[in-house]
């Protein structure tokens, strides 16, 4: 009974030794990344281990030959250990970075939303005041408030449809009723669609089919939707007298669509946030009051992502040109008619 106890105590030994070590050196880098924590548990689990079996060959004076190996065992279970515990700490301080980004852009959208709510309901309740107490009486700032209230509401009821959207699509709530779609019937919607606010701007929209529109494999509300926002971004952006372009074709790749417009072009250092949530560019770019608020993009990006397709911005001669991928009719890019999409938040 002695020996055991003796055996015992000198494995407890051992192991308390290195894991008070472990414990320090957690506390040394309780600011460093998770692979690092990651990487010293395992190192301590291993060496404790380590460190009681010695405790106890040494008791038990085993053989050298059962001595090495054990030993190599151990070395071999422990650079197992600490190669999968590597690859899963980085991929835990992958997983950190990313939650860390999208509390950021929520954030960051709370106040957007917050900000293009405050202002227009402000307007609203001076109006509606105005109107109760008969502060305005004449019938042409009467007609005026009445058009005013009812433009100011249209643009909250498009601001949450949006916020509708992104959030059906950040959740995975999306469900696609895929089909063939004609592309260019998609086009002449949107056209016709936006051809009042392009007209009220003095803006003019051309449709170019390089190679014929294509028949893509997708829904047809959403791809509406997606054609919708693209359309309307570049005819926001685009100064009087412009042009906005929008072309199509099929190449190897699939079915495509390109809007393209005269906006000026977009700063290099902002391209890669034109899809972001609630992004607005830079002030040069910053849309009056009807633009919404900065969820047309991104939306854009998660209904396209849905559809197993890509959408691209690049600054193409005295503007911007977005470009959609989908798959063709003919290479669906999944099986089933009813699918649900996958998250959007990305990015």
């Amino acid at each position: 009974m002695r020996d055991v106890l003796n055996t015992f105590l000198m494995a407890l030994s051992g192991s308390l030794v290195v894991a008070l070590a472990g414990l320090a050196a957690l506390r040394a880098l309780r600011r460093r990344s998770v692979t690092a924590h990651v990487v010293v548990i395992l190192l301590v689990s291993v060496l404790s281990v380590l460190a009681g079996i010695l405790g106890a060959a040494m008791r038990m004076f085993i053989s050298d030959h059962d001595l090495h190996v054990l030993l190599i065992v151990i070395g071999t279970a422990a650079t197992v250990s600490l190669a999968v515990g590597l690859w899963s700490g980085r991929r835990l301080a992958r997983a950190s970075i990313w939650e860390r980004e999208a509390e950021a852009r929520r954030r960051e959208l709370v106040a957007w939303v917050s900000h293009d709510l405050r202002t227009p309901l402000a307007g609203l309740r001076a109006m509606a005041e105005a109107l109760d107490d008969g502060v305005v009486s004449d019938p042409e700032t009467v007609a005026e408030y009445h058009r005013r209230i009812s433009a100011e509401t249209d643009r909250m009821a498009a601001l949450v449809d949006d916020l509708f959207e992104l959030s059906r699509i950040n959740a995975g709530a999306l469900r696609l009723a895929v089909a063939d779609v004609p592309l260019g019937d998609v086009v002449s919607d949107a056209i016709a669609s936006a051809e009042p606010l392009a007209t009220a701007g003095h803006i003019s929209i051309v449709a170019e089919p390089s190679t014929g529109w294509p028949v893509v494999r997708g829904s047809m509300p959403e791809l509406s939707r997606v054609v919708n926002n693209l359309v309307r971004n570049a005819i926001r952006y685009t100064p009087p007298d412009g042009t906005v372009t929008v072309t199509g074709g099929q190449d190897d790749a699939g079915g495509w669509l390109a809007v393209s417009d005269t906006c000026g072009g977009i700063a290099e250092a902002d391209l890669p946030r034109v899809f972001d949530v609630a992004f607005r560019g830079t002030p040069a770019r910053t849309p009056d009051s009807s633009a919404g608020g900065g969820l047309g993009l991104a939306i854009v990006r998660g209904l396209v992502e849905a559809h197993q397709g890509t959408v691209s911005a690049a600054n193409a001669g005295d503007g911007c040109r977005f470009v959609v991928r989908l798959p063709s009719a003919d290479r669906p890019a999944r099986a089933g008619t009813d699918r649900p999409a996958a998250p959007a938040v990305a990015g």
